[in-house]
Formats: structure tokens, C-alpha cells, sequence
């Protein structure tokens, strides 16, 4: 994530006036620390260990990336879905359409495992509040 400090202070529009974007972009490192304590504080902790592991993976994976427009557009993503997890206006999301359709196959490949990770830690949930 090697970038000039000016490509990463890039203004970004805000996507829908009523959820507030951020001005500018957190830098990578205290991006990742704000995402990990979001986890630690917002999510129950079944979701919080898979939401680790997913975001420790994914700052793994682009450590090296040196494109700007990918870095940005991964700094962002990563900063709007923060917002989400400390605002709870994630509960009962689905995902756009459009960015479905934007992904590559690899990244609809990863969402699908995400998606079977999930449904695999769901049941025993469902189990013990069923029985009530």
C-alpha cells in the first residue's frame, strides 16, 4: 500500500446524501486498527473472529498493491464498511447490485465463502433460540 499521502486524502462523493461519508481517507494502518476495534466492540463474537481473519487477509493480500485507483477504491470500501459497523446499519443489508456486478470472479469466489462461512456458524444459533 505504497501511495502518495495526497492520493490518499482524495475527496470522496458521497454515494447517498443521508449515510455521511468521509472527507478524506483514513492511511491504511489506522484504518485496520479502527476496523479491529469496530469488530471488537459492534460484533457478537462469532462474527467477530470471522470478521478478523477476513480483514487481516484482505490488508495482507493488498500490502503490495501500488496501483492509486485500486488503493483508494480498497481504502474506501474498507472506511464505508467501519461506518456501517459502528452506526449498526449493517443488520439486515444486502448487498448492491452494482458492485456485485463489478466484482471479479476471484472476489465473487471469496463473497461465496464468506456466504457458506456464515450459513455454517448460523444453525447453532438458530438451534438454541428455536427451543425458547
Amino acid at each position: 500500500m505504497r501511495a502518495a499521502t495526497r492520493l490518499m486524502m482524495a475527496s470522496i462523493k458521497p454515494s447517498n446524501p443521508l449515510n455521511p461519508t468521509p472527507m478524506a481517507l483514513l492511511p491504511p494502518i489506522p484504518l485496520y486498527r479502527r476496523l479491529l476495534r469496530a469488530h471488537r466492540k459492534f460484533l457478537p463474537k462469532e462474527m467477530r473472529l470471522l470478521g478478523d481473519e477476513y480483514v487481516k487477509a484482505e490488508f495482507r493480500a493488498h500490502r503490495e498493491v501500488d496501483n492509486p485507483v485500486h488503493l483508494i477504491g480498497f481504502l474506501s470500501e474498507w472506511q464505508l464498511y467501519a461506518q456501517k459497523i459502528e452506526g449498526d446499519s449493517w443488520i439486515g443489508e444486502k448487498l448492491d447490485k452494482t458492485k456485485i456486478d463489478k466484482m471479479s470472479d476471484e472476489q465473487l469466489g471469496q463473497l461465496y465463502e464468506l456466504m457458506k462461512a456464515i450459513q455454517n456458524r448460523e444453525p447453532d444459533d438458530e438451534s438454541g433460540s428455536s427451543s425458547s
